[in-house]
């Protein structure tokens, strides 16, 4: 009963409205017929009301009541769309004869064929005019009305947004989905429609993805420049892996897949906003690499405001190293030439785990352990604090005498520390307002991943996983709606209406 309410309140004036619509060339006109529809779903919502009225309410009766009054507008709305649809085109005889398409020159046919589509209100029925090659090289008979309606795989493009849509949704799976369509929109498709459509749109939106993400970004970047507080905005980058099941001959293996963010926060430090990248398991994340490094680049080639803080803030795994190392710490301004600033930082809530793991390894779980861990944390944030916290866990380990296993675990978490020494100026950073950790990031791979494509026993193939991760991160950005327009706006369509009939060649006519 999603869309009812928008429906009585916008679609009853519609219908006893009997406003002049047009005449067809045969049969009644459209206004004619939307007012035969409005007079019998006025009469149907009529008998409803009576019968509702005409016995004692109760919750039952209530329930079965809103339920009818929503399948009579649903029908209602299914016929007019069918309706108007229909008559978009006039009769085949009065289309020009040929048409242009692709540098391809087509033959209308001489009749209308139907076509069963489906929209928001159920499947309907449209009757168009066909146009095959005229070369007769056995290429696909096109149909202009539904290049003009945009339809996708059959559906009518605000259904094939809505399927695309629920797809992308946390929680859910191609059954719950199929079963919302039927329940929602009277759509009884099956598993290679939803297939169909879902893998159309996102191709079609994986298109608009940098773009929109870009538009978005220098939108987050203006409001920041534009806010009150005492630190310069922040463009802050982050990327981090996850385990993914994924499907392979014989059964199924965990993989690292990928998750890009760039977050801008404001003069107070503030998260003002955060698009995000995803991609799936993929050896040395090269996809991963190009996407985040073009977004960043285009970002700063057209923000013309003044340069804010860059921060690359992640834990200190092979691949987020290697980005830095090769990509970031080398970039240059896209427009001046000049090198960049970056400012890495070593995410401090993995530091703190190797605190914890050093502290369980003098002390022993328990309460000296937590009091030490504690007082190093405090010591992070202050002015070359990790060499105080080094200096404290090495007097430590020759007091405690650590030896084989455990030293071998301690030494390893002291080194991840001494190694990373010069990304943990916790101090400064606060000072200019970068943020610690990498918890955007970290949450971008549960809410992009984890509540979507690691449900209970799900494994995926690569090509199946990616048309879903692609839809998410436009949903997660917030750049949805933008990037859908953008693919209905860009769709091909031949010019027929108004346009002049190709002359038939010389050879034919002088025949």
């Amino acid at each position: 009963m999603e869309y009812s309410t928008h429906i009585v309140c916008t679609l009853l004036p519609l219908l006893l409205d009997r406003s002049d619509f047009g005449e067809t060339a045969s049969g009644p006109s459209l206004d004619q017929k939307i007012g035969d529809i409005g007079q019998t779903l006025t009469e149907a919502i009529r008998q409803l009301i009576q019968g509702f009225l005409s016995l004692p309410v109760d919750p039952e009766r209530a329930f079965d009541f809103e339920h009818q009054v929503d399948e009579r507008l649903r029908e209602a709305g299914r016929q007019i769309v069918q309706a108007v649809y229909n008559d978009v085109e006039p009769v085949a005889e009065s289309l020009p004869k040929h048409v242009q398409f692709e540098a391809s020159l087509y033959t209308r046919l001489n009749r209308k064929t139907p076509q069963n589509a489906w929209s928001l209100f159920g499947q309907i029925r449209l009757w168009r005019v066909g146009y095959r090659p005229s070369d007769k090289s056995g290429d696909a008979t096109i149909f202009p009305l539904a290049m003009a309606l945009g339809l996708i795989e059959g559906a009518t493009p605000a259904l094939a947004e809505r399927a695309a849509g629920l797809m992308s949704d946390t929680g859910m799976t191609q059954q719950t989905v199929l079963k919302r369509l039927k329940q929602d929109h009277g759509v009884g498709w099956g598993v290679k429609k939803l297939r169909q459509v879902t893998a159309f749109v996102s191709a079609e939106m994986a298109e608009q993805r940098q773009e929109v993400q870009v538009l978005k970004l220098l939108e987050l970047l203006r409001q920041a420049t534009d806010s009150r507080g005492r630190h310069k905005p922040v463009l802050s980058v982050g990327r981090d892996g996850i385990t993914l099941g994924m499907r392979c001959q014989g059964g199924s293996v965990h993989e690292v897949a990928t998750c890009g963010t760039v977050t801008v926060l404001d003069r107070r430090g503030r998260r003002l906003g955060t698009v995000y990248l995803a991609h799936v398991p993929e050896f040395g994340q090269g996809t991963m690499s190009r996407q985040l490094t073009q977004l960043v680049r285009e970002v700063l080639k057209r923000w013309e405001g003044t340069l804010p803080h860059l921060s690359y803030v992640t834990d200190s795994g092979d691949n987020e190293t290697t980005y830095y190392d090769k990509v970031l710490s080398k970039m240059k301004h896209p427009r001046t030439g000049e090198k960049l600033a970056w400012q890495r930082v070593a995410d401090y809530y993995h530091v703190s785990e190797r605190l914890w793991t050093m502290a369980e390894l003098l002390f022993g779980k328990g309460q000296k352990a937590t009091a030490w861990v504690r007082k190093m944390q405090k010591w992070l944030l202050k002015q070359s604090g990790v060499y105080r916290v080094l200096h404290s866990a090495a007097a430590l380990k020759q007091q405690q005498e650590l030896a084989g296993k455990k030293l071998k675990e301690f030494n390893k978490a002291y080194r991840y520390l001494r190694d990373r020494m010069p990304y943990m100026n916790y101090a400064d950073y606060r000072k200019l307002g970068i943020p610690l950790g990498s918890g955007v990031t970290e949450a971008g791979c549960k809410t992009v991943y984890t509540q979507r494509l690691k449900l209970s026993g799900m494994r995926w193939q690569k090509a199946g996983a990616q048309r879903i991760l692609q839809l998410r991160v436009l949903r997660l950005s917030g750049v949805w709606d933008e990037a859908y327009r953008r693919v209905l706006h860009g769709m091909n369509q031949p010019k027929v209406w108004g346009q002049a009939a190709k002359p038939e060649p010389k050879a034919r006519a002088a025949a």
